[in-house]
């Protein structure tokens, strides 16, 4: 039997994917069913259980396939990086037609009405997929208004596919002081390999959800005496991303939240807890 990554291999005793058959002994492999998000942020466990903390969070509209369904739990991989973990079952719709917008700013608020002075009923993080089937205007605003009725701030999203620049530290800006949270990744609450993978995602970039993963495999490894900005610095458990030589961006619990800080200053302040730094990478453009 091979031995993999259960976050990234959907198998268990009882059960794998279809494409772990040779690598893995089940009793059963399937192939699973597409479904799609449909809350504005769902965290992913290990286990089928709200009183342990997430690995990661899938957000509005992202597609996924669901391999079992039990107790009111799905247990799933995401589309966008292949993360396996357990979300409720009231979380998922059927995948339907395809997204046609992204969100592009830190957050928004979904409106049950175009107007803003009406009630709002949900707030999606930058990242999250809608299908725009319309527009409407209001008070001189503009909203894109999606099949159910509800309404977005049209100048908050973007067609899917569309070029949001090269420069992913650019976007990760935008999430300055946004609350550290550990697994998140929204603009609601993110955390240090969250923030790289989501602000990598808007550029168009594919970035592994994980420290360790985005470690061994993001970019290609460089000498510290190269860093420059958009590089990656990497602790045990721990990334930053530079914004120019001297200055890192990153979430993280000493201030819990997103934040700008000497890179020296970093280095001196987290080598008690996390050592000296264990490699630094360039993301390939």
């Amino acid at each position: 039997m091979t031995i993999l990554d259960r976050r990234l291999h959907a198998y268990r005793p009882d059960l794998a994917e279809s494409g772990l058959r040779g690598q893995v002994d089940a009793p059963r492999f399937v192939d699973g069913t597409p479904a799609r998000i449909a809350v504005p942020v769902v965290g992913l466990r290990p286990r089928p259980d709200d009183a342990i903390g997430i690995d990661t969070e899938l957000l509005m509209g992202e597609d996924v396939t669901v391999f079992d369904r039990a107790d009111g739990w799905c247990w799933i991989k995401a589309s966008s990086d292949g993360y396996v973990g357990y979300v409720p079952e009231g979380a998922l719709s059927e995948q339907g037609d395809a997204a046609t917008h992204i969100v592009t700013v830190q957050r928004t608020f979904l409106y049950r009405e175009p107007e803003l002075r009406k009630p709002y009923s949900s707030i999606l993080s930058m990242g999250s997929r809608v299908r725009i089937v319309g527009e409407a205007e209001a008070r001189g605003n503009h909203y894109a208004m999606l099949e159910d009725g509800t309404a977005i701030f049209a100048k908050h999203v973007a067609p899917v596919g569309t070029g949001h620049g090269d420069d992913y530290v650019d976007i990760a800006t935008r999430f300055l002081e946004t609350p550290y949270l550990w697994g998140g990744r929204s603009g609601l609450g993110i955390d240090c390999s969250g923030l790289v993978q989501l602000s990598m995602l808007m550029t168009g970039r594919a970035a592994p959800r994980d420290t360790d993963m985005q470690a061994a495999a993001l970019g290609e490894p460089i000498d510290r005496a190269e860093l420059r900005r958009g590089d990656l610095v990497f602790w045990k458990g721990h990334v930053a991303a530079m914004e120019d030589s001297e200055t890192i961006i990153h979430a993280n619990g000493h201030t819990m939240t997103v934040a700008r800080e000497n890179f020296e200053a970093a280095i001196k302040r987290i080598g008690w807890l996390y050592e000296q730094p264990t490699g630094y990478r360039r993301p390939i453009i």
